[in-house]
């Protein structure tokens, strides 16, 4: 049978089929909704773990060849109901975001139909040259880092209303994620969502209201149709055998339709060798238009392509084969609008001699099924040829083999022009094996020049590691530091008190005598350590299953030193036993008033992707530090231009509801907090003073080598490790309780520290340390003045209890206290509020 006759076959026997309905009979899911929605969707199966089924629109370009007429218009239409949804003022103002790699052609279209908006689209194409404006991760996706690099920093930081664009919505989640992380950064009074498809179930429809309210915007949705998918129980297993069932090894890999084994074949294309000539066709492409909107595209960028289309459209139909009828222009994953227009265009110029169709090649894994009733019928298997950011693997495109086309048009931009493209198992031989005539289109690929960044040295120092610094084994964490091991800079506390209460020395500009504890606080140490490391494991399991399902699939731990860095070694642990993965892990400085180490961060950008950093605290007091790290983010941002640094710190405890990534809300005793740095890997609180760390260096610390006889750090983490394999079902269920939790922080930490402190009449809210971490750092390190512990509180506490019998602290039982307990710095401190026996005395 002949490709032609096959494709005319398919015609006979898909008329009036909806192709969702194989599907549909064998799955149990099912569409309900608009009447439209059957035109616009078909179903096929994923190879994907996440998710069993896949919406296959009939009008988005992508899986199945449609009119590109139809295509654009579609996003067209819904841009102009956007525009008339904004009125003509903030329609003016209004910025388009489309999302990689499905939805980028429908956003510029959607663009389109607004008239002036300036789009831009998320990529996975990370570009050296570009700084991020941000990026976000889609959960359910097979690739999931998305990127935005605008060559305009300040093309999303305006006021006016921000367009998001995706082909469905259906959680809702990746938008949400979106705007949420855009808000934070670049608030604005209006979002409007836009679709071809809402297909959000009943449980997720109120979502949207209830986001909008939560950030103080109006969030609007713009969609072609809506509906629901009924998904029966157990469907995701249903559906991973039934891709097992129908994936025949045996099957060519050059074009892998399966046949239905309940109705026997059902016109299997033949595997073939490559048989016609791949031509390249000279566009003469604009120099002066971007390839797409990966770095944004302006309405002057829109002028001037509308003003060279035709004459690229009359190459490429000179170029055509002579008698051919149908033609297919193929883009290439993110490059769907240049493509989509070329075939527009084309379809303009030749009129109704030949069928034009447009779709693109994917990084979709899909199942192909050779039946009327499957969305996809056949699959043309190629090698990446882009030299991705995420490696070598395979890439698809579907429904082209055996729909009759005479020719292909094969659109790239140049960044994938390469060797591996031409190879024998490369996208073009792939083609030819299957249609007469294949042509080549290169669009050049849109790369911006540098940004202007500020003057700095061009090598900072490699992390130092143990043993040299510290008592944490060298792949453990590497410290973003400078060694102070031999400056003295230890004073007793209360000079240290005084001098930070009198304004005339930050806490930062020095140490601390260390605290030697005595036999009986080690005990309790000990004691606590082995009633709570269970706890304790489940918690660091939990946290850091949310940071891989959220943040990223490998992310890059950044330790806040020093309370953070025995969590960050033990989300390393717990990564690699679960899932076998060795992240990196670094300890940086954060000073509270002073920020976060900018050099540490210029570090991290120079060696690792900044969207993949997720810092990484012990507990949440009232929520400092974490307004620390983001306004600091925000000054780097300003002064460096390098932005993709999440401000979302990740903690083990959050009893203060500072943050969504945490693996417990309980405020309980986290023994590491009971001790400094003999828990610590033996390295002191961070220093940042000027005649020590100078313009280029990173903050420092000291390496108490000399109390090694006395470290317990590597005994802490083996013992909350040792019970990683008893915790593992509990971790799992307390993950995925907190994935769909409402984790939004409600600050509550932070109003409780206000009341207390007028209550109390401190009124500073810096000397009202909120939790048993915060209350055994002010016991340790500065001069208390009292204790509240909420009443009942049991073993929590016994050290607090303890610390401050042995300095004369008093310990007031208050009954509806948000914490465990609270500690008091004293409010009028001078030496002479001190006895001579160094014991706090009452005001």
């Amino acid at each position: 049978m002949t490709e032609r006759a096959h494709a005319e076959g398919h015609a006979e026997e898909g008329a009036g089929a909806w192709s969702g309905s194989w599907v549909a009979e064998r799955l149990g899911v099912g569409l309900t909704g608009d009447e439209a929605l059957t035109g616009l969707l078909g179903l096929a199966l994923r190879r994907n773990p996440k998710r069993a089924h896949l919406l296959v629109s009939n009008v988005l370009g992508k899986h199945v060849p449609q009119s590109p007429s139809v295509v654009h218009g579609h996003g067209v239409a819904l841009g102009r109901r956007v525009r008339d949804l904004l009125g003509a003022e903030a329609a003016e103002r209004a910025v388009v975001l489309g999302y990689a790699e499905t939805a980028t052609g429908l956003g510029h279209s959607v663009a389109d139909g607004l008239g002036s908006a300036p789009y831009l689209h998320s990529t996975r194409r990370p570009v050296a040259t570009v700084a991020r404006a941000g990026g976000f991760e889609e959960s359910h996706s097979h690739a999931t880092s998305h990127l935005l690099l605008p060559e305009d920093p300040a093309l999303l930081a305006g006021d006016g209303p921000l367009v998001l664009v995706d082909d469905e919505f259906s959680t809702g989640n990746t938008v949400l994620n979106t705007v949420r992380a855009l808000h934070e950064r670049y608030p604005r009074k209006r979002y409007v969502v836009v679709a071809l498809v809402d297909m959000r179930s009943p449980a997720d429809a109120g979502r949207l209201d209830d986001f909008a309210r939560e950030i103080g915007a109006r969030v609007d949705l713009v969609t072609t149709a809506s509906g629901t998918v009924q998904l029966p129980p157990g469907v995701l297993e249903k559906g991973q055998e039934l891709v097992a069932r129908h994936e025949t090894p045996a099957t060519d890999p050059t074009t892998e339709p399966t046949a239905d084994p309940t109705t026997g074949p059902t016109g299997r294309v033949p595997a073939a060798e490559p048989s016609a000539t791949v031509r390249r066709v000279e566009l003469r492409w604009p120099h002066d238009v971007p390839d797409g909107g990966r770095h944004g595209f302006t309405p002057a960028h829109r002028a001037r392509l509308e003003a060279a289309l035709p004459a690229m459209a009359a190459r490429i139909a000179e170029a055509l084969p002579t008698g051919a009828r149908r033609v297919l222009v193929l883009g290439f994953e993110e490059l769907m609008y240049a493509p989509l227009r070329l075939a527009h265009a084309l379809e303009q110029t030749v009129g109704g001699d030949i069928a034009v169709r447009y779709s693109t090649t994917t990084r979709s894994p899909v199942l192909a099924v050779d039946d009327p009733g499957y969305a996809i019928r056949t699959r043309l298997v190629f090698p990446a040829h882009d030299d991705p950011a995420d490696g070598p693997g395979e890439r698809y495109a579907y429904n082209v083999a055996g729909a009759g086309f005479d020719a292909v048009v094969a659109v790239v931009d140049s960044v994938a022009d390469t060797p591996a493209l031409h190879a024998p198992d490369g996208l073009p031989a792939r083609l030819a094996a299957h249609v007469p005539h294949v042509l080549l289109a290169v669009v050049p690929s849109y790369v911006p020049g540098s940004p202007h960044a500020p003057e700095r040295p061009s090598m900072l120092p490699e992390p130092l590691r143990g043993p040299d610094f510290s008592s944490y084994a060298p792949d453990e964490v590497g410290w973003l530091l400078q060694d102070l091991s031999d400056v003295t800079l230890e004073a007793p506390t209360e000079e240290r008190e005084e001098a930070i209460q009198s304004g005339g020395a930050h806490y930062a500009e020095s140490l601390p005598v260390e605290y030697q504890p005595s036999e009986q606080y080690q005990q309790l140490f000990h004691a606590a350590l082995e009633t709570s490391a269970a706890r304790l494991a489940r918690a660091v399991g939990a946290v850091t299953e949310i940071v891989l399902a959220e943040r990223s699939p490998r992310p890059v731990l950044v330790s806040l030193a020093r309370a953070g860095t025995p969590v960050g070694v033990l989300m390393r642990r717990w990564a690699r036993f679960r899932h076998g993965l060795d992240l990196p892990h670094y300890a940086v400085s954060i000073v509270r008033g002073r920020g976060i180490d900018a050099n540490a961060l210029r570090w991290l950008a120079d060696h690792h992707d900044p969207a993949d950093v997720v810092f990484v605290d012990g507990w949440t007091g009232k929520g400092a530090i974490t307004r620390e790290l983001a306004a600091a983010l925000r000054a780097f941002e300003d002064s460096d231009g390098i932005t993709g640094f999440d401000p979302e710190i990740a903690v083990l405890a959050d009893p203060g509801s500072c943050v969504r990534t945490y693996g417990t809300r309980d405020d309980f005793l986290i023994p590491s907090a009971c001790l400094n740095s003999t828990v610590s890997g033996l390295i002191s609180r961070t220093v940042l003073r000027a005649d020590l760390v100078g313009p280029h260096d990173f903050h420092g610390a000291k390496f108490y080598r000399e109390l090694a006889g006395a470290d317990l750090s590597p005994a802490f983490l083996d013992a909350v490790s040792a019970r990683f394999p008893e915790v593992t079902e509990a971790v799992d269920a307390q993950a995925k309780d907190l994935l769909s939790a409402d984790r939004a922080p409600t600050w509550e930490g932070w109003a409780a520290v206000e009341r207390i402190s007028e209550e109390y009449g401190i009124h500073d809210v810096n000397l009202v340390k909120p939790g048993v971490g915060e209350t055994t750092r002010v016991m340790l390190r500065r001069v208390p003045w009292k204790v509240l512990a909420r009443a009942g509180a049991g073993a929590d506490l016994d050290h607090v209890r303890l610390l401050a019998e042995q300095r004369g602290v008093p310990v007031e039982e208050v009954a509806d206290l948000p914490y465990t307990c609270v500690g008091l710095i004293h409010p009028q401190y001078t030496r002479g509020a001190t006895g001579a026996d160094g014991k706090a005395v009452t005001l």
